[in-house]
């Protein structure tokens, strides 16, 4: 399939297929002129990248656990385990900071309207 039409099935921009094979998320073949052509499964690989991002990963985690990707659906491989725990710590400290800051500074606005 050619990227106006992989852009049209899922609803991505051609510009943002680009990235996502700039990042090795995405595979096209090159044929006659340059052109893109996708396989027949890329708009299931572009529904889980989409997935995956709204999770909050970086293209770089992706590129890590899309391998463990399997069926059509967004089913993971027991392989995608270790890299979204840690994914999920770094959250996890990230929301403690962010608690802790919320309590230095709502009580900072309590001193002030004393």
């Amino acid at each position: 399939m050619k990227i106006g039409e992989l852009a049209r099935s899922t609803g991505v921009s051609p510009r943002l297929l680009r990235y996502y094979e700039e990042q090795g998320l995405l595979t096209a073949q090159r044929v006659g002129q340059g052109h893109r052509r996708y396989a027949e499964d890329a708009p299931a690989v572009v529904g889980h990248i989409r997935t995956l991002l709204a999770a909050g990963l970086s293209t770089s985690v992706i590129r890590e656990v899309l391998p463990c990707v399997a069926g059509p659906g967004l089913e993971l491989e027991h392989c995608a385990a270790p890299v979204l725990r840690e994914q999920l710590r770094g959250i996890d400290s990230k929301l403690a900071t962010l608690q802790s800051a919320r309590t230095a500074l709502a009580a900072l606005l309590s001193a002030t309207e004393r």
